[in-house]
């Protein structure tokens, strides 16, 4: 291009060259400017689902798993929901009607938690605060982050219904809750049932399988002896014969504080077990073992060496075998306390194996589940309880009453508690304490507390997985076909969430704690059956409508029993677990709004959703819950696909945490870089799998987005003042803009099939590459010299304009739903007036710009052209040329590479004042000659024909066209 240095004469030229102009910074600015976008977009989702709405489009439904509502949002969070507003933006792009309510989960102990601190710190203890001000603390706080993280999910350009957005706290979703609740309870799927749960001393409460995690934790381990008292007559009469020690069975176990709670012995039917006899012991220790030389001992045969060396036991005869079928005996604490003077039987169960231990099983009911199943299953019915909610034993425990197994308040909180040592301690007084060592194993905890939680036997309401249903399948039948019958996002979390609907137990729904959704029943106490009235169940639910929940609490009960004498029924307290609130989210979203239940305002939805989309976790959370609470109550999942994320790690693949300091704040890179680099992370990583942050990785994010806004920049300023009289029909468009359509046209596709199977990243890559490869390294490169000296009315000139035009509007499209806030600059640069660019539709691309020839020519083409760059590279690095106009390259090969040139002028296709294709050869060869004339004062190209036109001997006969054309114009 012409310029002051190189201009040969008098004549300024440049300002007769079309350089591209546009106000559409190079930087992006994008903290102060987004907030800006955001305010001019309004009630953008309003205004979006009016539009589609009245285009007819076909309706797309969302659901909103809801995050909880404590804390500002966090890194998770920001990668949740831009994922969902992807989903949403896309669907709108694609001509959709899109239903999306956010939503928030409300109920639980983290709130619960922070009240009782709230009131500690005012000298007051929980049970010093009447439930109706707890629950009005505990909703104050939810509501106060609900405000918060919808301003800060606002701030990242998630566009939704906030105005209606629902909470689960809302009157008329815990009204909407209870409703759900009452169709279990009457269609008899509700049982009452005592059996150990999982269960969170700390917390107070019981624990289902999705509020629990694993870590690992270290337990004591001991080896105790139960004395054998009795033996049916099929075993040897010298095995309790008084001229012999005492035999003893001898368990191994990781709880030493469950001894109290033994009630028998678990034994494998198909295990050899066999009884030992001591007879000498492992010499020179510090301390004398527990083990005495005589000592009578059974245990499985594969295990007794690994028993005898933990023991310190060296050497031992083996006496017989020995069935454990019709033995009895003794408790270990029997000579301590007669409250242990009942007799422990052997039971056979499956459930024993000879892998580790003993092979014998110490079987307390009320503090396992296994153990409670062969206690019932061989006709046993009385569960002893021997610790309180508190983790603390009864004071009816013999020897240990008021004991903790856990500590529960103070520094200590979740580590041991004084049981074990003193179960030991005892063991060893009653001499039947073999052998004890430490165990680190994988334990399971509490996901709010952290802190471990003990199998505890308790009276807790249950949802029956097992029992028929109206359709004559089981929930847990149901809920398969169900799995099956849903599409995955990926494809392997169908087999991750069928194998935990397989294997889990009864729903496990109440809790006994205060701030959540009561189950809102009455049970008789004669019968201790749900009461099933039509007309009480409506009063409660109409009740909680209006006043909340926390009406159950306060209201006397013949506010609701009517007709029925209060004294004879019992008045639940409990509340429902929050993945029951949850899981019921799509009753109180979806069904209000639906056509069918006579709905007819601007916001309907449908049932059931199209999407439900969260984090992997959620396979046993949201949407397990989700599925059976549907199964339940309508026969099938509320979704119709599921789409699972991984979590979000640091640079270094390591799990984020504030005590290591390594957490991204989204507030922080939304402050420095905007939002639209965050989002733009989201759309570049592979979301199915753990994803990592940090500055590195976010610096890669604002190169990549450099490159996109830099695109688009040169797009605005090269289509300055363009318009439709300048448009160029297809067929007589050069070959370069036919092979840039043909890439719109498989990019179209491409990009349209990546949106409708949720595959963001395939998306964005592919049209990084087109703007780096197809564009910025070709395109833009090889038409600079038209789009700036061409005469504006040339069909070349008007070519590459009409194709940057149809670049623009689909890039602008295809980027909106991940950058919203670049790609709504950009379009409202160039149409201040053209409404906003969230509104659109993909434009329909022609199926005639296919044109894979022309894709197979360019790829031929750009073999030779990579040659030529090389050749060229190599002469500018030898100072032979300044710039690729200073050359003439002479390019040798096959006849078969220069095939692709047919049509093409090589010297424009290369860059350069000119060119030589000359045949010969197997391979390509590139000669830099100079280009050896006169150097055009305008366009800077040395060609033969620079002073062929007399009115403008300085330029090219090309430019000196232009010149004269402009010249016209100006007057």
């Amino acid at each position: 291009m012409a310029d002051a240095d190189n201009t040969p004469t008098g004549r300024d030229y440049r300002d007769t060259v079309f350089l591209p102009e546009t106000p559409f910074p190079m930087r992006g600015g994008l903290p102060q400017k987004e907030p800006v976008i955001l305010e001019q977009w309004g009630d953008l989702y309003g205004a979006l689902r009016k539009q589609r709405q009245s285009e007819g489009a076909p309706l797309y439904v969302l659901h909103d798993g809801p995050p909880y509502a404590n804390g500002d949002i966090h890194i998770g969070h920001a990668l949740n929901k831009t994922l969902k507003d992807f989903v949403v933006r896309s669907r709108f792009l694609l001509g959709y009607d899109v239903d999306y309510v956010p939503g928030w989960d409300c109920h639980g102990l983290p709130i619960e938690w922070k009240i009782e601190e709230q009131f500690r710190a005012k000298g007051r203890r929980k049970d010093e605060v009447s439930k109706d001000e707890f629950r009005a603390a505990c909703r104050e706080y939810a509501g106060k982050f609900i405000d918060l993280q919808r301003d800060q999910f606002k701030r990242l350009g998630i566009t939704g219904d906030f105005a209606n957005r629902y909470a689960t706290m809302d009157f008329r979703s815990e009204a909407a809750i209870v409703a759900e609740f009452h169709k279990f309870k009457n269609s008899g799927q509700l049982y009452r049932g005592s059996k150990p749960v999982m269960w969170s001393p700390v917390e107070r409460t019981a624990l289902a399988d999705a509020e629990i995690e694993y870590h690992d934790h270290v337990s004591p381990t001991i080896w105790v002896k139960f004395p054998v008292i009795a033996a049916s007559d099929d075993h040897d009469d010298d095995l309790l014969a008084f001229r012999s020690p005492t035999p003893a069975i001898v368990i191994w176990t990781t709880t030493p504080w469950t001894i109290p709670a033994n009630r028998a012995i678990s034994y494998g039917p198909e295990i050899a077990y066999g009884l030992y006899e001591v007879t000498s012991l492992v010499e020179g220790l510090e301390f004398e073992p527990w083990a005495k030389a005589g000592d009578r001992l059974i245990v499985a045969d594969k295990l007794a060496e690994e028993v005898f060396k933990a023991a310190n036991i060296a050497a031992w005869n083996r006496l017989s075998d020995i069935n454990p079928s019709g033995l009895e005996c003794a408790h270990p604490l029997a000579a301590l306390d007669s409250g242990y003077g009942f007799s422990v039987p052997l039971l056979a169960g499956d459930h024993v194996t000879d892998d580790a231990g003993t092979g014998f099983v110490h079987t307390a009911p009320g503090h396992g589940a296994d153990d409670f199943e062969v206690w019932k299953a061989h006709g046993h019915h009385e569960v002893p309880d021997t610790v309180d909610p508190d983790g603390a034993y009864y004071p009816t425990v013999p020897l240990f009453a008021g004991l903790k197994v856990l500590e529960t308040e103070g520094k200590k909180t979740g580590k041991f508690g004084p049981a074990n040592g003193a179960v030991m301690e005892k063991l060893i007084e009653a001499g039947n304490l073999l052998a004890r060592g430490r165990l680190e194993h994988s334990y399971p905890h509490s996901w709010r507390s952290k802190a471990p939680v003990i199998f505890r036997n308790t009276p807790q309401w249950f949802i029956r997985m097992d029992e028929p249903l109206k359709s004559g399948d089981t929930l847990r039948e149901t809920a398969l076909k169900s799995i099956d019958d849903t599409a995955f996002h990926p494809a392997a979390g169908k087999n991750r969430i069928r194998s935990m609907v397989e294997g889990r137990p009864d729903w496990l729904i109440s809790r006994q704690r205060a701030w959540g959704t009561p189950l809102a029943m009455f049970i008789d106490k004669q019968t201790g059956q749900p009461l099933h009235d039509p007309e009480v169940d409506a009063r409660i639910v109409a009740a909680v409508a209006e006043g909340g929940a926390d009406v159950w609490f306060t209201a006397p009960d013949s506010a609701f029993l009517g007709a029925h004498d209060a004294s004879r029924f019992e008045k639940v307290e409990d509340i429902l677990d929050v993945w029951f609130d949850s899981g019921s989210t799509h009753a109180f979203t979806l069904d209000p709004r639906l056509p069918q239940n006579g709905y007819a305002g601007d916001r309907p939805a449908h049932w059931p959703a199209d999407l439900y989309l969260e984090g992997s976790d959620q396979h046993r959370g949201w949407f397990q819950s989700s599925l059976l609470e549907g199964c339940g109550t309508r026969g099938r999942a509320p979704f119709k696909a599921v789409l699972t994320h991984g979590f979000t790690l640091d640079e270094k693949g390591e799990k984020m945490s504030k005590s290591k300091g390594n957490t991204v704040d989204p507030a922080t890179v939304i402050k420095e870089s905007g939002a639209d680099i965050l989002r733009l992370w989201v759309a570049l990583v592979d979301y199915s799998d753990d994803q990592r942050i940090g500055k590195q990785i976010l610096q890669t994010t604002v190169d990549a987005y450099r490159k996109l806004r830099n695109t688009i920049r040169y797009l605005l300023g090269a289509l300055a003042g363009f318009d439709e009289t300048e448009r160029l029909p297809y067929d007589q468009m050069p070959p370069l803009e036919k092979f840039i359509l043909h890439r719109l046209h498989e990019l179209d596709g491409q990009v349209r099939a990546a949106y409708g199977e949720y595959r963001f990243q395939d998306v964005v890559r592919p049209v990084l590459e087109f703007c780096s490869n197809d564009l910025s390294a070709l395109y833009f490169d090889v038409r600079k010299d038209s789009l700036y000296c061409d005469r504006p009315d040339s069909v070349r000139r008007r070519a590459v304009r009409t194709v940057m035009d149809e670049v623009f509007a689909r890039l602008t499209a295809w980027l909106a739903p991940l950058t919203p806030f670049t790609m709504e600059e950009a379009w409202t640069t160039r149409f201040p007036d053209g409404g906003s660019n969230c509104a659109r539709v993909i434009p329909q691309t022609p199926d005639h710009w296919a044109d894979a020839a022309e894709a197979d020519r360019w790829a031929s083409v750009q073999t030779v052209l990579e040659v030529v760059n090389e050749a060229l590279e190599a002469a500018r690095r030898d100072k032979v040329i300044g710039g690729a106009l200073d050359a003439w390259p002479v390019v040798t090969g096959p006849a078969a590479a220069f095939a692709a040139f047919a049509d093409l002028d090589a010297a424009e296709v290369f860059r350069t004042s000119g060119a030589e294709l000359v045949v010969g050869g197997d391979a390509v060869s590139v000669e830099v000659k100079l280009a050896d004339y006169p150097k055009c004062a305008r366009s800077w190209r040395k060609v033969p024909d620079v002073g062929s036109d007399p009115e403008y001997p300085e330029l090219s006969a090309r430019d000196a066209d232009a010149v004269r054309f402009l010249d016209a114009q100006r007057g």
